[in-house]
């Protein structure tokens, strides 16, 4: 099995609080990324980690 073929583990790191934006501190995902993760396609999740998560960590002060 290739790195690529691996599941995507959920971004979770037990810091679960949203921000005032609605993001977890922890994970930065919204409410309903955390709620869907468990339904979603390795497609979505991988451009989630890959993509959106990456680009909210600049936003960060």
């Amino acid at each position: 099995m290739t790195l690529a073929q691996l599941p995507i583990l959920s971004p979770c790191i037990g810091i679960c609080e949203l921000d005032r934006d609605g993001y977890c501190k922890g994970c930065l995902r919204s409410g309903d990324e955390i709620a869907r993760w468990v339904s979603m396609g390795e497609v979505e999740r991988r451009r989630l980690v890959d993509d959106v998560l990456p680009q909210r960590e600049t936003r960060q002060p």
